[in-house]
């Protein structure tokens, strides 16, 4: 019930001029306390980003009474963003998938990219590119041109081979030797390439173990390439990225020192799609 001014020489209208007067402060804290319940939501569901968490040691965590946490965590429990399990504690909920997935399948990973491979390009002063797969090709996605003088015959649009791309093999980077050999089988009998399958194999598996891989020549002559592939939240590769130069600019002691900073650029773009370091990427089925 509204007051009135209990002055009688002030009317009723002074008590609607103290409640106007008041109302913007109401708003200003409500909105305060508001913020602030929400990044307390929010540090609670970075605290059990890596397992369940009960309530007692989320508490701790958090620096709150149980009481405040309890409210805060059954508030996301009854949105689906956190579950509750007897004896274990509260972990992430089926909410946080969902939009993990829309999120995922609205991330454009030529927009996403570009400002990373602009940025390797600029520092580089070489080609970069961004290809994904395509059925047993790699389809360049987008090309940053470097400022040195090198012409790099690829166009955004066209479609490569995997075995003697950079590109490619990092994109192949997660698959078994069997499929390494079937790749390799079919580009070999359409006459991509001439390179000897164990020697390709071995420098595969150094490849695969260094997470990066290299173009020494193999698809265009005095043209070099360094290439990491880039993954999204699950940790599987969805595209990859290269730098492209001259032989005269690539020598072996500078593309051992670009793999360092290729590889950087595709993991923070992998980053900005959700992967997490460490996180494993699930086991390719052979592809026939």
């Amino acid at each position: 019930m509204r007051q009135i001014s209990s002055n009688p020489e002030l009317g009723p209208e002074a008590g609607e001029r103290e409640d106007m007067a008041t109302a913007p402060e109401k708003a200003e804290g409500a909105k305060a306390s508001g913020s602030q319940t929400l990044q307390r939501g929010l540090d609670l569901l970075d605290q059990v980003i890596d397992g369940p968490v009960k309530l007692a040691d989320l508490s701790e965590r958090m620096g709150l009474t149980r009481s405040t946490t309890h409210r805060l965590a059954n508030a996301l429990v009854e949105r689906g963003f956190l579950t509750f399990l007897p004896r274990e504690g509260y972990q992430l909920g089926p909410k946080l998938l969902q939009l993990g997935f829309l999120a995922q399948s609205q991330a454009d990973v030529v927009q996403i990219a570009r400002p990373h491979l602009e940025q390797l390009a600029a520092a580089s002063e070489d080609t970069v590119h961004l290809g994904r797969l395509d059925g047993d090709q790699a389809l360049y996605l987008d090309k940053i041109p470097g400022r040195r003088r090198v012409d790099i015959s690829s166009r955004i649009g066209d479609r490569h081979p995997l075995t003697s791309t950079g590109l490619g093999k990092a994109l192949l980077l997660d698959d078994s030797e069997p499929t390494w050999r079937r790749v390799f089988d079919a580009e070999y009998a359409a006459g991509t390439h001439m390179a000897d399958y164990g020697l390709w194999l071995d420098r595969m598996r150094g490849y695969a173990g260094e997470g990066r891989s290299f173009d020494l020549e193999e698809n265009e002559d005095q043209i070099r390439c360094v290439a990491a592939p880039i993954r999204d939240a699950s940790g599987a590769i969805v595209a990859a990225i290269s730098l492209s130069s001259a032989a005269q600019y690539m020598d072996d002691a500078r593309m051992q020192a670009l793999s360092t900073d290729v590889r950087d650029t595709a993991q923070k773009i992998s980053a900005d799609l959700g992967w997490t370091p460490g996180v494993k990427p699930p086991r390719r089925p052979v592809r026939r």
